[in-house]
């Protein structure tokens, strides 16, 4: 079928909005999108337009840290080969060396920015985590180095003085002139709608695990950036690839708390309800297998004792070792009357980090002209089918100073001159927010179905059967709420969640292996022969 989105979500004429002109608009505020905006040239006008504000990315979200080959017993060819392993045979060979070759400088830079990494007398503590056959992870403060890295590149733009922040802005789309991108079309509280004209423009909004109702993410992630990708015609991939964290704490009522890997990393156990240490069961590797095979463990765990999670073990380790190495978990744990020196910490998957996104390459360039992308927004190739632990922090440093250098040079080679351009907009009248009988939507009530079909249905273990009935539902709530106009952030999000999460169930369905974080039960084996390649949409083709 085709998926029946309009171009824009809002009806809007250029002569009766304001307009703001700038070189360089950046979409998304969290370290990707603030390293694109270091990289700027000084003598370009920059726009940094975020959802929220700075501190609600998913990057100061991330507990493990960051993974570079730092240690000289290590080398790039270990972690190159750990990368490749864990993105099982999917990866793109030549941006997983790229990204992991520039690792070591990008996090030098952090350093010399001001970022407080943990160290061991003068030398970086270094962490391992699943999947690495090193200790290569920096950390900062124990379990909060997402926070100290965003603490670091938000102080650091500050001293930019051609880079300007709108936080508590939502981009609605993309304008779009002659297949190109001309900027973005932002809302704001009290001042509504902006045409913001940009030469060359910059997608880092991060990822998409609202769609789920077991994640990790902030409430923030809600596939914003790759639904307006698709609706102004950029190619995306890989939407079938959702990584799922094996170790989210789990107790009823309460929000979703990720467990870092690290504590794995630490040796603790993964145990179920009877106290027995399931992971050698499944791999070699115990508890430091890669996250897609802990996460089906844990699952399959759960399945054969009828148990609605599994539980951490570090009873065998140094409670103050461990309570010092990991503060914010140990005091999230308190909260709960759990002490992680002597009590199993109860745990079970959730999403976590989404691995398609829009297309790039090398650059971070798309295939939509002056659009360049980076981050967890992006499908970049370094992942593959299930993304290495600490990679992500990686890969938003190295692809945000590769789309922050490429714009600014294209920026720079335009002519001077910014204009207000014609764009693509609906000509139909589209339906109110009441047409139906006089009564609104239920928003919440839709979005809390989408997150509990998508959980149940499009988790971590697929089957054709469940993945059509998604599609069947989507496709519903997709006819009657796509088409309708909103005037506020609830609505259009849902809307951006019920685009992508319909392209998830159609990659999830065309893909009929089992690889990385795809799990079709119908389908167990990974088939190199026929399903050795990425799965693409563009808008205007059948899902």
């Amino acid at each position: 079928m085709h998926l029946a989105t309009p171009r824009y979500l809002v009806p809007f004429h250029p002569k009766r909005l304001p307009h703001r002109f700038v070189d360089v608009l950046i979409v998304g505020g969290g370290l990707a999108g603030l390293r694109a905006a270091i990289e700027i040239d000084p003598a370009l006008d920059v726009l940094v337009v975020t959802k929220d504000d700075l501190h609600q990315s998913s990057s100061a979200y991330a507990q493990g840290g960051i993974a570079g080959v730092l240690d000289p017993s290590d080398r790039f060819e270990d972690h190159i080969a750990d990368t490749l392993e864990a993105g099982r045979n999917l990866c793109n060979r030549d941006i997983v060396e790229m990204v992991v070759r520039d690792g070591p400088q990008r996090i030098r830079e952090l350093i010399e920015w001001g970022a407080r990494f943990d160290q061991t007398g003068d030398q970086l503590d270094l962490g391992r985590e699943g999947g690495h056959s090193r200790h290569r992870v920096v950390h900062a403060n124990g379990d909060a180095t997402g926070r100290e890295i965003m603490r670091t590149v938000i102080n650091w733009t500050d001293k930019l003085p051609h880079v300007e922040l709108w936080e508590n802005a939502f981009t609605i789309d993309l304008l779009t002139h002659r297949e190109k991108c001309r900027g973005g079309l932002v809302w704001q509280s009290g001042r509504g709608m902006t045409l913001v004209w940009a030469k060359q423009t910059i997608l880092c909004t991060g990822g998409v695990g609202q769609i789920y109702r077991e994640t990790s993410n902030p409430e923030v992630a809600t596939g914003d950036g790759h639904a307006i990708a698709y609706r102004a015609g950029a190619e995306l991939a890989d939407m079938e690839f959702m990584q799922f964290h094996p170790t989210m704490l789990y107790i009823a009522g309460s929000s979703r708390t990720l467990i870092t890997e690290a504590v794995r990393g630490e040796a603790a156990y993964l145990v179920d309800n009877t106290g027995r240490r399931f992971m050698g069961d499944f791999d070699e590797r115990m508890e430091l297998a890669p996250r897609d095979v802990v996460s089906q463990a844990i699952t399959t765990q759960m399945e054969k004792t009828r148990h609605p999670c599994v539980y951490l073990d570090l009873t065998h380790l140094d409670g103050e070792h461990i309570k010092s190495r990991f503060p914010g978990i140990d005091k999230t744990c308190a909260k709960f009357g759990l002490d992680v020196a002597r009590d199993p910490i109860p745990v079970r998957p959730g999403a976590h980090y989404f691995i398609g996104g829009v297309t790039v390459d090398a650059e971070g360039r798309t295939s939509l002209e002056n659009l360049w992308a980076a981050g967890e927004v992006t499908a970049s190739g370094l992942h593959g089918a299930n993304r290495l632990a600490s990679n992500s922090l990686l890969e938003g440093m190295v692809f945000g100073a590769h789309a922050g250098a490429g714009a600014s040079q294209a920026a720079a080679a335009m002519s001077d001159e910014l204009k207000i351009l014609p764009v693509e907009n609906e000509t139909i009248e589209r339906a109110s927010l009441t047409d139906d009988g006089g009564e609104p939507l239920n928003l919440d009530d839709i979005r809390n179905s989408l997150k509990s079909l998508m959980w149940r249905n499009v988790g971590v273990e697929r089957v054709r059967e469940r993945l059509e009935e998604a599609a069947d539902n989507l496709d519903l709530w997709c006819r009657y709420v796509l088409p309708r106009q909103f005037d506020d952030i609830p609505g259009w999000e849902l809307q951006n969640m019920l685009l992508v999460a319909r392209l998830m169930v159609a990659g999830a369905l065309a893909r009929e292996e089992t690889r990385g974080v795809h799990q079709r039960t119908d389908f167990p084996d990974t088939d190199d022969g026929a399903w050795r390649r990425h799965l693409a949409f563009r808008r205007g083709e059948p899902v």
